[in-house]
Protein backbone atom coordinates (compact mmCIF):
# COMPACT_ATOMS: atom_id res chain seq x y z
CA UNK A 1 0.00 0.00 0.00
CA UNK A 2 3.22 2.37 1.04
CA UNK A 3 3.92 1.86 -2.72
CA UNK A 4 1.11 2.15 -4.26
CA UNK A 5 0.55 5.33 -2.88
CA UNK A 6 3.65 6.94 -3.12
CA UNK A 7 3.43 6.30 -6.96
CA UNK A 8 0.18 8.23 -6.83
CA UNK A 9 1.81 10.80 -4.54
CA UNK A 10 4.70 11.37 -7.40
CA UNK A 11 1.79 11.12 -10.07
CA UNK A 12 0.58 14.29 -8.65
CA UNK A 13 4.00 15.88 -8.71
CA UNK A 14 4.10 15.18 -11.65
CA UNK A 15 1.15 16.74 -12.39
CA UNK A 16 2.29 19.77 -10.67
CA UNK A 17 5.33 20.44 -12.99
CA UNK A 18 3.47 20.15 -16.46
CA UNK A 19 0.71 22.47 -15.36
CA UNK A 20 3.76 25.17 -13.70
CA UNK A 21 4.96 24.81 -17.89
CA UNK A 22 4.58 24.83 -21.08
CA UNK A 23 3.71 21.02 -21.95
CA UNK A 24 1.49 18.34 -22.91
CA UNK A 25 2.68 15.00 -21.49
CA UNK A 26 4.74 11.47 -21.82
CA UNK A 27 3.34 8.49 -21.19
CA UNK A 28 4.68 9.32 -17.33
CA UNK A 29 3.31 12.60 -16.90
CA UNK A 30 0.82 14.21 -18.42
CA UNK A 31 -2.57 14.30 -16.32
CA UNK A 32 -4.39 11.98 -18.49
CA UNK A 33 -1.15 9.64 -18.10
CA UNK A 34 -0.97 10.03 -14.02
CA UNK A 35 -4.09 8.29 -13.50
CA UNK A 36 -3.98 5.77 -16.07
CA UNK A 37 -0.25 5.03 -15.44
CA UNK A 38 -1.06 4.56 -11.92
CA UNK A 39 -4.49 3.33 -11.10
CA UNK A 40 -3.86 -0.78 -9.72
CA UNK A 41 -7.21 -1.88 -10.37
CA UNK A 42 -7.93 -5.62 -10.47
CA UNK A 43 -6.81 -6.18 -14.75
CA UNK A 44 -10.33 -6.97 -16.76
CA UNK A 45 -9.62 -9.24 -19.28
CA UNK A 46 -9.06 -8.66 -22.48
CA UNK A 47 -12.71 -9.13 -23.64
CA UNK A 48 -13.88 -6.14 -21.42
CA UNK A 49 -11.15 -3.82 -21.50
CA UNK A 50 -13.25 -2.40 -24.34
CA UNK A 51 -15.14 -2.57 -27.50
CA UNK A 52 -14.69 -1.26 -30.69
CA UNK A 53 -16.58 -0.67 -33.96
CA UNK A 54 -14.60 0.07 -37.57
CA UNK A 55 -12.83 3.13 -37.28
CA UNK A 56 -9.76 2.71 -39.33
CA UNK A 57 -8.04 0.31 -37.88
CA UNK A 58 -4.41 -1.24 -38.63
CA UNK A 59 -3.14 -2.08 -42.13
CA UNK A 60 -3.17 -5.88 -41.51
CA UNK A 61 -6.25 -7.75 -40.92
CA UNK A 62 -6.68 -8.50 -37.21
CA UNK A 63 -4.67 -10.92 -35.87
CA UNK A 64 -2.80 -10.97 -39.26
CA UNK A 65 1.07 -9.42 -39.11
CA UNK A 66 4.24 -10.37 -40.62
CA UNK A 67 6.71 -12.26 -38.88
CA UNK A 68 10.10 -11.29 -38.90
CA UNK A 69 12.50 -11.04 -35.81
CA UNK A 70 14.06 -7.81 -35.21
CA UNK A 71 14.64 -5.36 -31.96
CA UNK A 72 14.14 -1.49 -31.67
CA UNK A 73 14.94 1.04 -29.06
CA UNK A 74 12.62 2.42 -26.77
CA UNK A 75 13.22 5.90 -24.73
CA UNK A 76 10.85 7.06 -22.28
CA UNK A 77 11.51 8.46 -18.50
CA UNK A 78 11.98 7.04 -15.30
CA UNK A 79 8.56 7.85 -13.66
CA UNK A 80 6.75 6.11 -16.33
CA UNK A 81 4.62 2.42 -15.27
CA UNK A 82 5.33 0.70 -18.32
CA UNK A 83 2.25 -2.11 -17.27
CA UNK A 84 0.57 -1.67 -20.72
CA UNK A 85 3.29 -1.01 -22.58
CA UNK A 86 5.38 -4.29 -21.10
CA UNK A 87 1.44 -6.26 -22.29
CA UNK A 88 1.89 -4.77 -25.76
CA UNK A 89 5.65 -5.62 -26.42
CA UNK A 90 4.98 -9.04 -25.14
CA UNK A 91 2.47 -9.71 -27.95
CA UNK A 92 4.68 -8.03 -30.33
CA UNK A 93 7.50 -10.14 -30.18
CA UNK A 94 5.11 -13.17 -30.34
CA UNK A 95 3.50 -11.94 -33.12
CA UNK A 96 5.81 -9.76 -35.21
CA UNK A 97 8.99 -11.02 -33.92
CA UNK A 98 9.71 -7.89 -32.68
CA UNK A 99 11.55 -7.33 -29.48
CA UNK A 100 11.72 -3.58 -27.91
CA UNK A 101 14.28 -2.65 -25.71
CA UNK A 102 13.61 -0.18 -23.20
CA UNK A 103 15.68 2.41 -22.52
CA UNK A 104 14.88 4.69 -19.49
CA UNK A 105 15.67 8.35 -19.04
CA UNK A 106 15.55 11.19 -16.10
CA UNK A 107 12.31 12.76 -15.85
CA UNK A 108 11.48 16.58 -15.27
CA UNK A 109 13.63 19.13 -16.98
CA UNK A 110 16.45 16.98 -16.71
CA UNK A 111 14.86 14.12 -19.11
CA UNK A 112 13.63 17.31 -21.29
CA UNK A 113 17.71 18.26 -21.74
CA UNK A 114 18.29 14.39 -21.79
CA UNK A 115 16.22 14.23 -24.98
CA UNK A 116 17.50 17.16 -27.09
CA UNK A 117 21.04 15.85 -25.98
CA UNK A 118 20.23 12.37 -28.13
CA UNK A 119 18.16 14.14 -30.99
CA UNK A 120 20.97 16.95 -31.44
CA UNK A 121 23.79 14.36 -31.37
CA UNK A 122 22.28 11.94 -33.43
CA UNK A 123 22.09 9.26 -30.36
CA UNK A 124 17.87 9.07 -30.14
CA UNK A 125 16.86 5.39 -29.75
CA UNK A 126 14.24 4.57 -32.38
CA UNK A 127 11.40 5.46 -31.01
CA UNK A 128 10.76 8.15 -27.99
CA UNK A 129 7.93 9.01 -25.74
CA UNK A 130 7.70 12.32 -24.71
CA UNK A 131 5.17 15.40 -24.53
CA UNK A 132 2.28 16.07 -27.22
CA UNK A 133 1.59 19.77 -27.04
CA UNK A 134 3.77 22.93 -27.26
CA UNK A 135 6.80 21.22 -25.39
CA UNK A 136 6.71 18.55 -28.58
CA UNK A 137 6.61 21.07 -31.01
CA UNK A 138 10.10 22.92 -29.19
CA UNK A 139 12.00 19.61 -30.23
CA UNK A 140 11.87 20.74 -33.95
CA UNK A 141 9.99 17.87 -35.36
CA UNK A 142 10.69 18.48 -39.13
CA UNK A 143 14.21 17.82 -38.46
CA UNK A 144 14.41 14.32 -36.04
CA UNK A 145 10.90 12.94 -36.21
CA UNK A 146 9.56 10.74 -38.84
CA UNK A 147 5.99 12.09 -40.88
CA UNK A 148 3.35 9.68 -40.05
CA UNK A 149 0.85 11.54 -41.67
CA UNK A 150 0.05 8.98 -44.58
CA UNK A 151 -0.78 5.87 -41.57
CA UNK A 152 -3.77 4.65 -41.92
CA UNK A 153 -4.67 4.25 -38.66
CA UNK A 154 -4.50 8.05 -37.87
CA UNK A 155 -7.56 7.94 -39.19
CA UNK A 156 -9.09 6.18 -35.39
CA UNK A 157 -7.73 8.87 -33.24
CA UNK A 158 -9.28 12.03 -31.91
CA UNK A 159 -9.08 15.14 -33.59
CA UNK A 160 -7.99 16.51 -30.01
CA UNK A 161 -4.79 14.14 -29.69
CA UNK A 162 -3.90 14.96 -33.33
CA UNK A 163 -3.71 18.49 -32.75
CA UNK A 164 -1.21 18.09 -29.77
CA UNK A 165 1.34 16.05 -32.15
CA UNK A 166 1.14 18.00 -35.58
CA UNK A 167 3.54 20.33 -36.60
CA UNK A 168 3.95 22.44 -39.67
CA UNK A 169 0.43 20.54 -40.79
CA UNK A 170 2.53 17.16 -40.38
CA UNK A 171 1.37 14.34 -38.28
CA UNK A 172 4.28 13.13 -36.11
CA UNK A 173 3.22 10.99 -32.67
CA UNK A 174 1.03 8.08 -31.65
CA UNK A 175 -0.16 8.04 -28.15
CA UNK A 176 1.83 7.06 -25.82
CA UNK A 177 -1.19 5.92 -23.58
CA UNK A 178 -5.12 5.75 -24.72
CA UNK A 179 -6.86 8.42 -22.96
CA UNK A 180 -6.53 12.28 -22.03
CA UNK A 181 -6.45 13.83 -18.99
CA UNK A 182 -9.28 16.54 -18.04
CA UNK A 183 -9.94 19.47 -15.98
CA UNK A 184 -12.89 19.18 -14.35
CA UNK A 185 -15.38 19.99 -11.67
CA UNK A 186 -15.77 16.67 -9.63
CA UNK A 187 -18.47 16.60 -7.23
CA UNK A 188 -19.66 14.00 -4.99
CA UNK A 189 -22.53 12.20 -6.58
CA UNK A 190 -24.49 11.64 -2.35
CA UNK A 191 -23.97 14.94 -1.48
CA UNK A 192 -26.03 16.06 -4.46
CA UNK A 193 -28.44 13.33 -3.98
CA UNK A 194 -29.59 14.22 -0.17
CA UNK A 195 -30.19 18.19 -1.73
CA UNK A 196 -31.44 17.45 -4.63
CA UNK A 197 -28.60 19.07 -6.92
CA UNK A 198 -28.56 18.77 -10.56
CA UNK A 199 -25.41 18.90 -12.56
CA UNK A 200 -25.04 22.96 -13.52
CA UNK A 201 -24.84 23.82 -17.14
CA UNK A 202 -24.19 27.17 -16.49
CA UNK A 203 -21.89 28.42 -14.22
CA UNK A 204 -24.22 30.90 -12.05
CA UNK A 205 -25.91 27.70 -11.51
CA UNK A 206 -23.47 26.37 -10.18
CA UNK A 207 -22.87 29.24 -7.92
CA UNK A 208 -25.96 28.32 -7.38
CA UNK A 209 -25.69 24.76 -5.99
CA UNK A 210 -22.42 26.19 -4.26
CA UNK A 211 -24.84 28.75 -2.36
CA UNK A 212 -27.52 25.62 -1.11
CA UNK A 213 -24.65 23.72 0.18
CA UNK A 214 -22.67 26.41 2.20
CA UNK A 215 -26.22 27.26 3.79
CA UNK A 216 -26.37 24.07 4.35
CA UNK A 217 -23.11 23.64 6.47
CA UNK A 218 -21.29 22.01 3.56
CA UNK A 219 -17.81 22.66 2.15
CA UNK A 220 -18.87 23.85 -1.03
CA UNK A 221 -15.86 23.82 -2.43
CA UNK A 222 -12.72 22.19 -1.56
CA UNK A 223 -9.21 23.90 -2.31
CA UNK A 224 -6.08 22.39 -2.13
CA UNK A 225 -3.83 25.44 -1.83
CA UNK A 226 -0.81 23.88 -0.22
CA UNK A 227 -0.05 22.22 -3.37
CA UNK A 228 0.01 25.39 -5.50
CA UNK A 229 -0.45 23.97 -8.79
CA UNK A 230 -3.64 22.79 -7.94
CA UNK A 231 -5.18 26.59 -8.31
CA UNK A 232 -4.69 26.74 -11.20
CA UNK A 233 -7.24 24.13 -13.14
CA UNK A 234 -10.03 27.04 -12.67
CA UNK A 235 -8.54 29.23 -14.43
CA UNK A 236 -6.98 26.31 -17.32
CA UNK A 237 -9.83 24.14 -16.83
CA UNK A 238 -11.99 26.91 -18.22
CA UNK A 239 -10.49 26.73 -21.92
CA UNK A 240 -13.62 25.19 -23.35
CA UNK A 241 -15.53 28.45 -22.92
CA UNK A 242 -12.93 31.34 -23.74
CA UNK A 243 -12.75 29.12 -27.25
CA UNK A 244 -16.64 28.94 -27.38
CA UNK A 245 -16.57 32.66 -27.18
CA UNK A 246 -13.72 33.72 -28.90
CA UNK A 247 -12.48 30.87 -31.32
CA UNK A 248 -9.07 32.46 -32.46
CA UNK A 249 -8.39 33.25 -28.36
CA UNK A 250 -5.42 30.83 -28.65
CA UNK A 251 -3.70 32.41 -31.96
CA UNK A 252 -4.46 36.19 -31.18
CA UNK A 253 -2.98 35.43 -27.81
CA UNK A 254 0.04 34.20 -29.22
CA UNK A 255 0.45 37.11 -31.52
CA UNK A 256 -0.53 39.57 -28.74
CA UNK A 257 -3.52 40.80 -30.05
CA UNK A 258 -5.98 39.41 -27.40
CA UNK A 259 -5.17 39.56 -23.65
CA UNK A 260 -6.38 37.97 -20.75
CA UNK A 261 -7.27 41.23 -18.89
CA UNK A 262 -9.18 43.28 -22.65
CA UNK A 263 -10.75 39.95 -23.76
CA UNK A 264 -14.40 39.41 -22.35
CA UNK A 265 -14.11 35.73 -22.51
CA UNK A 266 -10.27 35.40 -21.11
CA UNK A 267 -10.83 37.45 -17.88
CA UNK A 268 -13.95 35.62 -17.21
CA UNK A 269 -11.88 32.49 -16.44
CA UNK A 270 -10.07 34.99 -14.07
CA UNK A 271 -13.18 36.04 -11.98
CA UNK A 272 -14.47 32.31 -11.82
CA UNK A 273 -11.08 31.92 -9.88
CA UNK A 274 -11.91 34.84 -7.94
CA UNK A 275 -16.08 33.70 -7.55
CA UNK A 276 -14.77 30.56 -5.56
CA UNK A 277 -13.46 32.59 -2.63
CA UNK A 278 -16.52 32.23 -0.49
CA UNK A 279 -17.16 28.72 -0.98
CA UNK A 280 -14.15 26.94 0.05
CA UNK A 281 -13.20 25.01 3.50
CA UNK A 282 -11.85 26.97 5.85
CA UNK A 283 -8.15 25.36 6.04
CA UNK A 284 -7.54 25.55 2.57
CA UNK A 285 -4.62 27.17 1.85
CA UNK A 286 -3.44 24.29 3.92
CA UNK A 287 -4.76 21.65 2.46
CA UNK A 288 -3.28 19.26 0.35
CA UNK A 289 -3.71 17.31 -2.80
CA UNK A 290 -3.97 13.95 -0.69
CA UNK A 291 -6.12 15.35 1.57
CA UNK A 292 -8.60 16.94 -0.75
CA UNK A 293 -8.90 13.51 -2.41
CA UNK A 294 -10.17 11.81 1.10
CA UNK A 295 -12.17 14.81 1.81
CA UNK A 296 -14.04 14.46 -1.78
CA UNK A 297 -14.79 11.18 -1.27
CA UNK A 298 -15.95 11.18 2.24
CA UNK A 299 -18.68 13.48 1.31
CA UNK A 300 -16.28 16.30 3.31
CA UNK A 301 -16.66 18.88 0.75
CA UNK A 302 -18.70 18.41 -2.44
CA UNK A 303 -16.72 19.94 -5.61
CA UNK A 304 -13.14 20.35 -6.12
CA UNK A 305 -11.87 21.99 -9.29
CA UNK A 306 -9.08 19.98 -10.38
CA UNK A 307 -7.28 17.23 -12.98
CA UNK A 308 -9.37 14.24 -12.66
CA UNK A 309 -7.07 11.12 -13.24
CA UNK A 310 -4.54 11.26 -10.34
CA UNK A 311 -7.65 12.31 -8.40
CA UNK A 312 -9.84 9.06 -9.43
CA UNK A 313 -6.29 6.60 -9.44
CA UNK A 314 -6.04 7.40 -5.89
CA UNK A 315 -9.40 6.86 -4.43
CA UNK A 316 -9.49 3.94 -6.30
CA UNK A 317 -6.31 2.53 -4.72
CA UNK A 318 -7.20 3.56 -0.76
CA UNK A 319 -10.99 3.21 -1.28
CA UNK A 320 -11.95 0.78 -4.05
CA UNK A 321 -15.33 0.84 -5.22
CA UNK A 322 -16.01 4.03 -3.72
CA UNK A 323 -14.72 5.73 -6.53
CA UNK A 324 -17.96 5.71 -8.15
CA UNK A 325 -19.15 7.87 -5.39
CA UNK A 326 -17.47 10.49 -7.67
CA UNK A 327 -19.06 11.95 -10.83
CA UNK A 328 -17.58 15.39 -13.35
CA UNK A 329 -18.59 17.74 -15.39
CA UNK A 330 -17.01 20.45 -17.10
CA UNK A 331 -16.37 23.86 -15.75
CA UNK A 332 -19.77 25.71 -17.01
CA UNK A 333 -19.77 28.67 -19.09
CA UNK A 334 -22.69 31.18 -19.30
CA UNK A 335 -24.56 28.92 -22.63
CA UNK A 336 -25.90 26.19 -21.34
CA UNK A 337 -26.54 24.37 -24.88
CA UNK A 338 -22.30 24.69 -25.12
CA UNK A 339 -21.67 23.04 -21.55
CA UNK A 340 -18.11 21.23 -22.73
CA UNK A 341 -14.59 20.46 -21.63
CA UNK A 342 -10.97 20.92 -21.65
CA UNK A 343 -8.46 18.43 -21.98
CA UNK A 344 -4.77 17.57 -21.62
CA UNK A 345 -4.25 14.70 -24.50
CA UNK A 346 -1.91 11.89 -23.62
CA UNK A 347 2.01 12.13 -24.45
CA UNK A 348 2.97 10.49 -28.08
CA UNK A 349 5.69 8.01 -29.39
CA UNK A 350 7.69 9.44 -32.00
CA UNK A 351 9.96 7.58 -34.68
CA UNK A 352 13.89 9.07 -35.22
CA UNK A 353 13.39 9.69 -38.57
CA UNK A 354 17.54 8.60 -38.70
CA UNK A 355 16.90 5.72 -37.77
CA UNK A 356 18.26 2.05 -40.07
CA UNK A 357 15.23 0.21 -38.45
CA UNK A 358 12.24 2.57 -40.11
CA UNK A 359 10.61 -0.31 -41.71
CA UNK A 360 10.58 -2.24 -38.11
CA UNK A 361 9.17 0.87 -36.07
CA UNK A 362 6.10 1.41 -38.43
CA UNK A 363 5.42 -2.57 -38.06
CA UNK A 364 5.31 -1.92 -34.27
CA UNK A 365 3.34 1.44 -34.98
CA UNK A 366 0.99 -0.26 -36.60
CA UNK A 367 -0.05 -2.81 -34.64
CA UNK A 368 0.12 -0.53 -31.18
CA UNK A 369 -3.00 0.72 -33.10
CA UNK A 370 -4.33 -2.20 -33.34
CA UNK A 371 -7.56 -3.22 -31.16
CA UNK A 372 -5.50 -6.18 -30.36
CA UNK A 373 -2.83 -4.17 -28.81
CA UNK A 374 -4.99 -1.52 -27.42
CA UNK A 375 -7.63 -3.84 -25.34
CA UNK A 376 -4.04 -6.01 -24.31
CA UNK A 377 -2.85 -2.29 -22.99
CA UNK A 378 -6.19 -1.35 -21.16
CA UNK A 379 -6.88 -4.24 -19.88
CA UNK A 380 -3.64 -3.73 -17.51
CA UNK A 381 -4.21 0.20 -17.11
CA UNK A 382 -7.57 0.76 -17.17
CA UNK A 383 -8.43 4.30 -18.61
CA UNK A 384 -8.52 7.23 -16.05
CA UNK A 385 -9.87 9.39 -18.54
CA UNK A 386 -11.82 9.93 -22.28
CA UNK A 387 -10.68 7.53 -24.57
CA UNK A 388 -9.02 9.11 -27.39
CA UNK A 389 -9.52 6.33 -30.13
CA UNK A 390 -12.78 6.63 -31.81
CA UNK A 391 -15.05 4.13 -32.05
CA UNK A 392 -13.67 2.41 -29.00
CA UNK A 393 -16.34 2.27 -25.87
CA UNK A 394 -15.21 2.62 -22.36
CA UNK A 395 -15.29 -0.81 -20.31
CA UNK A 396 -18.63 -1.36 -18.60
CA UNK A 397 -17.11 -1.18 -15.38
CA UNK A 398 -14.68 2.00 -16.40
CA UNK A 399 -14.74 4.92 -13.07
CA UNK A 400 -18.45 6.53 -13.58
CA UNK A 401 -16.06 10.27 -13.62
CA UNK A 402 -14.64 8.86 -16.93
CA UNK A 403 -17.53 7.87 -18.23
CA UNK A 404 -19.24 11.31 -17.50
CA UNK A 405 -15.77 12.85 -19.13
CA UNK A 406 -16.10 10.55 -22.18
CA UNK A 407 -19.59 11.52 -22.98
CA UNK A 408 -18.64 15.21 -23.64
CA UNK A 409 -15.91 13.83 -25.94
CA UNK A 410 -18.65 11.80 -28.24
CA UNK A 411 -20.72 14.79 -27.95
CA UNK A 412 -18.03 16.75 -30.03
CA UNK A 413 -17.76 19.22 -26.91
CA UNK A 414 -14.44 19.03 -25.76
CA UNK A 415 -11.01 21.21 -26.18
CA UNK A 416 -7.03 21.32 -25.61
CA UNK A 417 -5.92 23.46 -23.14
CA UNK A 418 -4.63 26.83 -24.02
CA UNK A 419 -0.78 25.04 -23.60
CA UNK A 420 -1.20 22.78 -26.22
CA UNK A 421 -2.50 24.99 -28.39
CA UNK A 422 -0.29 28.29 -28.04
CA UNK A 423 3.36 27.77 -26.55
CA UNK A 424 2.75 31.16 -24.57
CA UNK A 425 2.30 30.53 -20.73
CA UNK A 426 3.35 32.38 -17.67
CA UNK A 427 5.45 30.79 -15.76
CA UNK A 428 4.07 32.20 -12.34
CA UNK A 429 0.88 31.19 -13.53
CA UNK A 430 0.19 29.10 -10.12
CA UNK A 431 1.23 32.23 -8.12
CA UNK A 432 -1.37 34.29 -9.76
CA UNK A 433 -3.86 31.55 -9.71
CA UNK A 434 -3.23 31.22 -5.66
CA UNK A 435 -3.93 35.36 -5.14
CA UNK A 436 -6.82 35.41 -7.01
CA UNK A 437 -8.15 32.06 -5.18
CA UNK A 438 -7.48 33.69 -1.84
CA UNK A 439 -8.91 37.26 -2.50
CA UNK A 440 -5.65 38.85 -2.40
CA UNK A 441 -6.47 40.69 -5.76
CA UNK A 442 -9.24 41.17 -8.21
CA UNK A 443 -9.80 39.10 -11.72
CA UNK A 444 -8.95 42.36 -13.71
CA UNK A 445 -5.73 42.40 -11.67
CA UNK A 446 -5.07 38.54 -12.65
CA UNK A 447 -5.73 39.11 -15.67
CA UNK A 448 -3.56 41.94 -16.33
CA UNK A 449 -0.49 39.85 -13.56
CA UNK A 450 -0.72 37.02 -16.40
CA UNK A 451 -0.65 38.45 -19.23
CA UNK A 452 2.33 40.42 -18.08
CA UNK A 453 3.97 37.29 -17.13
CA UNK A 454 3.37 35.65 -20.25
CA UNK A 455 5.09 38.82 -21.94
CA UNK A 456 8.34 37.57 -20.77
CA UNK A 457 8.04 34.39 -22.31
CA UNK A 458 6.40 35.75 -25.67
CA UNK A 459 9.73 37.92 -25.62
CA UNK A 460 12.42 34.90 -25.27
CA UNK A 461 10.23 32.86 -28.01
CA UNK A 462 10.91 35.90 -30.16
CA UNK A 463 6.92 37.11 -30.58
CA UNK A 464 5.76 40.61 -31.34
CA UNK A 465 3.92 41.70 -28.18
Amino acid sequence: MKKKLLSILLSAAMVSSILAGCSGSSASSAPAESAENQAETPAAGTEEAAETTDAGGSEAAEGEYEYKEAAISLLIDKDSTLDGLEAVCALAKEKLGITVDVEIRAGGADGDNIVKTRLASGDMADLCAYNSGCKFTTLNPSEYFLDLSDQAYLSRLDESFLSAVTADGKVYGVPAGFASGAGVILYNRDTYEKYGLEVPHTWADFLKNCDVLKENGEVAVIGSFADSWTTQVVYLGDHYNVQAENPDFAKEFEAGTAKCATDPAGLKSWQKCVDLVPYYNEDYTATTYQTACDMLVNGEGTHWIITSDGVLAYINSQYGDDVNKIGAFGVPGDDADNHGITTWPAGGLYVNKNSENIDDILRFLNFWMSDEAINAYLAVQPPAGPIIIKGMALPDDAFQAVKDEQAYIDAGKACTALEYQTAVKGASCEQITQEAGTGQISAEEAAKAYDDDCLKQAVQLGLDW
